[in-house]
């Protein structure tokens, strides 16, 4: 299959997630012993869920297009990682608002609604982790232009870093879901350096 059609249908799925993300962040209603600063400032944990969320999801969208960009052609074994990826990704609003609805909530609820937010991401990293394996180790033949096999696992190495923080958050998540929360802000960030990038080389 042409490179072109798997881009194209996997920017569509991108574009529509990452779109969801803002539905989850409501307009506060008038209330008469709260004023609109109060309300905004007490609605933070939507705006870091969102903004932690919609950093992520545009790093996934950069380096998927230049991981697809590697290409020459997408087989069966591409096609389905690919899928996999995207599901992943079409989970992430529900996953936010889960976060910033439950995050200030008592009981252990913020801390499972911390623990499913960073498990998505984890689900995500994995998906995007093996797409790449596919690509870079499996089927090298595949790409556009040769890579040594060193630079290969170069590549690699920097995609599969998220991992192991994404585990972590998990982790933390029963003891703090504002750590939780701050780890999957942290990890964005990193991939928002442009060394920390795949789509670097």
């Amino acid at each position: 299959m042409s490179t072109n059609r798997l881009e194209a249908f996997s920017d569509g799925v991108l574009a529509v997630a990452i779109t969801l993300l803002v539905l989850n962040v409501k307009v506060p209603r008038p209330t008469v012993s709260h004023d609109l600063a109060n309300q905004l400032a007490n609605n933070w944990p939507e705006y870091a869920a969102y903004v932690t969320s919609f950093i992520t999801i545009g790093i996934i969208w950069i380096n998927h297009h230049a991981m697809i960009g590697r290409l020459r052609r997408a087989d069966h074994a591409i096609l389905f990682w690919n899928l996999l990826l995207l599901m992943s990704v079409g989970i992430l609003p529900f996953a936010t608002s889960l976060m910033a609805t439950y995050l200030r909530q008592g009981h252990g609820q913020q801390h499972l609604a911390a623990a499913i937010y960073s498990g998505s991401f984890l689900v995500m990293s994995l998906a995007f982790s093996a797409l790449n394996r596919q690509i870079l180790l499996v089927k090298p033949d595949r790409l556009e232009t040769e890579l040594p096999e060193e630079r290969r696992r170069e590549i690699f190495k920097r995609a599969v870093t998220g991992i192991a923080p994404y585990v972590i958050a998990i982790a933390v998540a029963w003891l703090s879901a504002y750590a939780s929360l701050a780890i999957c802000a942290a990890v964005a960030a990193y991939y928002a350096l442009p060394r920390a990038s795949s789509s670097e080389g």
